[in-house]
């Protein structure tokens, strides 16, 4: 048994200790915001917030997790950061087809709990490896720099 909180609720689950943590959290949880990319930690479709940093969960082994906190994209939003966040992609119409932008705001909201104002230079580090095939990245960096600067409510 595994014993795991996700979004502020504990779990105590029957899973083998090396199944990633993605899967755990869609298929066994049924948190299904985190999405599925690539598998090998190079796309950031699937990432989560463990103990607050931004980490790839399609690669992560759920027992490597065991007592820490995980914050998925559906609760991500109950901070006032995340929240900001969220308005921010809503502002810049950030969204197109939507399937990397849970992985793009996790880490997003990971970047600015770190640097609160961060330079291009410091979105393009905190960003790399996200990919957006619609290539809304303009848009991103637009949002986040938003939310550096506390234009957001």
């Amino acid at each position: 048994m595994i014993q795991l909180s996700v979004n502020g609720e504990r779990h105590e689950l029957d899973v083998p200790a090396d199944m990633p943590l993605l899967w755990v959290v869609r298929d066994v949880l049924g948190l299904t915001g985190t999405k599925f990319g690539c598998g090998i930690a190079q796309c950031g479709a699937c990432t989560v917030h463990l103990d607050g940093e931004a980490v790839r969960s399609c690669v992560l082994p759920v027992g490597a997790v065991a007592g820490r906190a995980v914050t998925t994209i559906e609760a991500v939003g109950e901070s006032a950061l995340g929240s900001q966040v969220q308005q921010a992609w809503l502002e810049h119409e950030v969204v197109q087809c939507g399937y990397c932008q849970s992985g793009q705001i996790m880490s997003a909201t990971a970047l600015l709990q770190r640097q609160p104002n961060p330079s291009d230079a410091e979105i393009d580090a905190g960003m790399a490896g996200n990919i957006c095939r619609c290539a809304t990245y303009t848009r991103i960096r637009a949002a986040i720099k938003d939310v550096g600067k506390g234009d957001q409510a």
